[in-house]
């Protein structure tokens, strides 16, 4: 099964409350398979940097599968 990697935005109540506290509006996550893994961001490219990692990780457990 292909695993499906995507960044989301999140805005208003759904940024959590530590990133509220310090002015934050909106935040990023990270979605496998569209299930939140791991924190929210302040910055769409820390949720982009943490998206690499996770597919870098996906490659390389098929690659492991493979072999």
């Amino acid at each position: 099964m292909q695993t499906k990697v995507d960044v989301a935005v999140m805005i208003g109540s759904g940024v959590p409350p530590t990133l509220r506290a310090q002015g934050q509006k909106a935040c990023w996550v990270v979605l496998l398979n569209g299930e939140q893994r791991g924190t929210a961001f302040s910055s769409r490219d820390e949720a982009e940097e943490c998206k690499a990692a996770w597919q870098a990780l996906l490659r390389q457990e098929q690659s492991d599968r493979l072999h």
